[in-house]
């Protein structure tokens, strides 16, 4: 399988906004237009910034995550919006892509030592499938999304 991380430009912002999540999943994770409204408004702050990925697969846009840091700081490196179209989940796209923004990010940010996301509490499958890939509980919410962090260890840069 070949997954690539593509940037979100004026050229492919249409595929991106017509990716869907399953009917059962839309109040777990934002649309992809609300994700890219987020860099315009910054929501979080003005010193964050906010960089949107489509996910392709064979020249397929296959999903969407955005990627949301503080590049001053070792622990606001974010994952979010994170999202397989309804019609391509269970093909393995999800755990590739989480892998490959997640090297990204470490290559990109030598001092990055923590990526962190959130997951809606309902949604038991994502945390599962997070936790799998060394995501761990922190205590922390954000209304009805909990946070979890991968602490990066120094032998996988």
């Amino acid at each position: 399988m070949s997954i690539e991380l593509r940037p979100v430009t004026r050229e492919n912002w249409r595929d991106a906004i017509s990716l869907k999540v399953q009917e059962d999943q839309q109040s777990y994770v934002p649309a992809v237009a609300v994700s890219l409204a987020k860099i315009y408004i910054k929501p979080d702050g003005d010193e964050v910034v906010y960089l949107p990925f489509a996910i392709y697969s064979e020249g397929t846009m296959v999903g969407f995550m955005m990627h949301a840091y503080v590049e001053s700081t070792r622990d606001m490196y974010w994952i979010n919006g994170f999202l397989i179209d309804a019609t391509e989940q269970k093909k393995g796209y999800g755990g590739a892509a989480l892998d490959l923004m997640m090297s990204w990010i470490i290559n990109k940010f030598p001092q990055c030592k923590e990526i962190r996301l959130t997951v809606h509490q309902d949604n038991k499958s994502a945390k599962a499938f997070y936790q799998k890939r060394g995501f761990a509980e922190t205590g922390t919410w954000f209304g009805e999304e909990e946070v979890l962090v991968h602490r990066i260890q120094e032998k996988i840069r």
